[in-house]
């Protein structure tokens, strides 16, 4: 063969390639999906009163992406990255909806089953945790990360409605990394480094009945600890639940919910009430309870009152358990919305901050103006 029209042949097979790649490009964008771009921006005014109490103006702007599409069969999936005013992502998940068989959801910080069910009573603007955190907000969130998520379609029994939320972590550490991560992979032959070392299997299940203007919920999740290390202090695997119940009739609302955290950490010795306790980092057991009421003055003006108490059990078996503490809040808050503006409101009181018997009582004022986009 000429080796001028060898070339001239190669030329037109690489045209006829790249046109094809082009055509298939095309056909592929077409049929993608829509991407979508929501955010919104808070401008709060903070006020405490306290030993060296002091005032603040911040902003907050988040940014999502979010990304939607239908397969052949009628499922259809979602990705989503939330990010932060530093461009930090602060959350960032995949989801398949298989139609009636419910939906499946992978990534990180993403809320896992638990975000349903902890603190969910009413209220006009934020939850007890904006001004001090409980255990009640963090129960099952070991497994916001590294997990598969599972939330059912609802299902009608005797006019009630009901659906179910299930989780698995294979190292519930409430940590995640991309593409399995380096430390993933280091961790699959030494159990020291990475997601292998102090934690283990997770597993949470929920349930949410809804029934007329009642609903219910509740969740529990089982962390397995394992420490290598000499001198261990988990005893035990972790047990952390939730419950709630809540009741609107006409422009009112009613809720109460009790959670548990028991982080299986040894507690002999205890930790003393004159000092703060991080919850999962200190033994024994955190308790707590909450009720409130909201009041829908019209379809833009509401309020809420919320009472919180939450303890904690030194659970050392002394007959004298010194060290057991209650802290308790109280919280009054407004929300005013106009379209895509709003102006909210609390005053958060608290007493024994941090599980503390011996800290300074607080006073938190929060007024904030949000945008939505």
């Amino acid at each position: 063969m000429n080796n001028n029209n060898k070339g001239k042949n190669m030329t037109n097979l690489k045209k006829l390639g790249l046109s094809a790649l082009a055509g298939s490009l095309v056909a592929v964008s077409a049929q993608a999906g829509e991407i979508a771009v929501t955010g919104s921006a808070n401008v709060t005014y903070v006020t405490g009163e306290k030993v060296n109490g002091g005032k603040t103006i911040g902003t907050d702007r988040d940014v999502a992406f979010t990304g939607t599409g239908e397969m052949d069969n009628g499922w259809t999936f979602k990705v989503s990255t939330l990010l932060t005013d530093t461009y930090t992502v602060s959350s960032s998940f995949t989801s398949l909806t298989m139609g009636s068989l419910g939906t499946v959801s992978f990534g990180s910080d993403t809320g896992g089953a638990s975000y349903k069910y902890d603190e969910e009573v009413p209220q006009a603007y934020e939850q007890i945790s904006d001004a001090v955190q409980t255990s009640a907000n963090i129960v099952g969130n070991q497994m916001d990360s590294n997990s598969i998520v599972y939330n059912s379609p609802s299902f009608d029994i005797a006019g009630a409605s009901i659906s179910l939320d299930a989780e698995f972590s294979p190292n519930a550490d409430g940590e995640g990394a991309g593409d399995g991560g380096t430390t993933e992979k280091v961790a699959a032959y030494d159990a020291t480094a990475g997601h292998g070392g102090n934690f283990g299997k997770g597993y949470g299940l929920g349930a949410t009945i809804k029934y007329a203007g009642l609903t219910a919920g509740a969740y529990g999740s089982e962390r397995e600890n394992r420490d290598p290390t000499t001198g261990s202090t988990k005893v035990r695997d972790a047990f952390e639940g939730v419950w709630y119940a809540k009741y609107s009739v006409g422009p009112i609302s009613f809720g109460y919910s009790e959670s548990y955290l028991d982080s299986g950490l040894n507690a002999a010795g205890g930790d003393n009430a004159a000092t703060a306790k991080t919850v999962r980092t200190a033994s024994g057991i955190f308790e707590g309870e909450q009720f409130s009421v909201a009041f829908n003055v019209n379809e833009n003006l509401s309020v809420s009152y919320t009472d919180s108490s939450d303890n904690y059990d030194e659970q050392s078996n002394a007959t004298t358990e010194t060290a057991d503490v209650s802290m308790d809040t109280k919280a009054i808050q407004i929300a005013y919305s106009m379209g895509a503006m709003s102006v909210k409101a609390y005053n958060m009181d608290t007493k024994n901050p941090g599980y503390d018997n011996d800290a300074s009582d607080t006073s938190i004022t929060e007024i904030a103006l949000g945008l939505a986009f």
